[in-house]
């Protein structure tokens, strides 16, 4: 059975800009042309080029001189397995050398906040059900688009004996190290991963187009005594991938140099 017409001219785009025959920034033809290059209806184009915006390779610009262009495709690799790995860095020095090397531009925004635990972390952080913890937010950005947001909650005993965690700003030396000079070294995380469709609340702080779903990670950080931490994190779905690698680190840059860790 032969495909919709609309998926016809969707397809036809979409190979056009996997090929590289239209470029990043290159503007498509007014929906008018559309009309009279395919012979269709305007609601056919539309339908065609809502596919291909919801897949992220176009973008509609607003305005009597608007129209719709090739969007730039910022795809950052996180590696799961270096994440606040010991290094002489701070958790933002790392982070930020790492969107530089896979050359991009970082920035991040950050925000504290005082808020109740959610059922589900409470239980993660082995607290009772409706604690106060700190929040801590980082919404970090590649390229000036959003790329995740990082909340990562501390119980309030914890924050009475390292006050510095109340801080609105980033931590010099980062939250890690900062706790283990204070007596509080995380030794094993427990890391949850689940795709899902965002909140409306991360759909905005991400700014996704309809239909793009995150990836949601979850780290809870021990000592040998007691959990201390939980970070959830929204990655959008359009813009990360996520790369875990396990056994001999020397074994995998020499196959796959790109992943040396200096």
């Amino acid at each position: 059975m032969a495909k919709p017409k609309y998926r016809q001219i969707a397809d036809d785009f979409r190979a056009r800009i996997v090929s590289g025959d239209l470029e990043v920034g290159d503007w498509l033809p007014t929906e008018a042309r559309l009309q009279e290059q395919y012979g269709v209806s305007r609601n056919t184009v539309r339908d065609a080029t809502a596919l291909l915006v919801n897949e992220g390779l176009i973008e509609r610009l607003p305005g009597r001189t608007g129209g719709m262009r090739v969007r730039e495709k910022v795809t950052l690799i996180f590696h799961a397995h270096r994440a606040e790995m010991p290094s002489p860095w701070a958790e933002t020095d790392a982070w930020r050398s790492e969107v530089k090397q896979q050359g991009y531009e970082a920035a991040q925004e950050f925000r504290l906040t005082i808020e109740v635990l959610p059922p589900d972390l409470a239980r993660r952080l082995q607290v009772e059900s409706e604690s106060a913890a700190a929040l801590r937010r980082c919404v970090r950005y590649v390229n000036g688009e959003p790329s995740s947001v990082q909340d990562t909650y501390y119980p309030m005993d914890l924050v009475e004996a390292v006050p510095e965690l109340l801080s609105p700003r980033d931590i010099p030396q980062g939250t890690t190290r900062l706790l283990s000079e204070r007596g509080y070294p995380q030794v094993a995380y427990y890391d949850e991963y689940a795709a899902r469709m965002p909140t409306p609340e991360e759909a905005t702080l991400l700014r996704l187009l309809p239909g793009t779903p995150v990836l949601h990670y979850i780290r809870t950080g021990y000592t040998a005594d007691r959990p201390i931490r939980v970070s959830v994190t929204p990655f959008a779905g359009d813009r990360n991938r996520i790369v875990s690698t396990h056994g001999d680190a020397d074994t995998i840059a020499h196959f796959r140099p790109e992943e040396a860790h200096e």
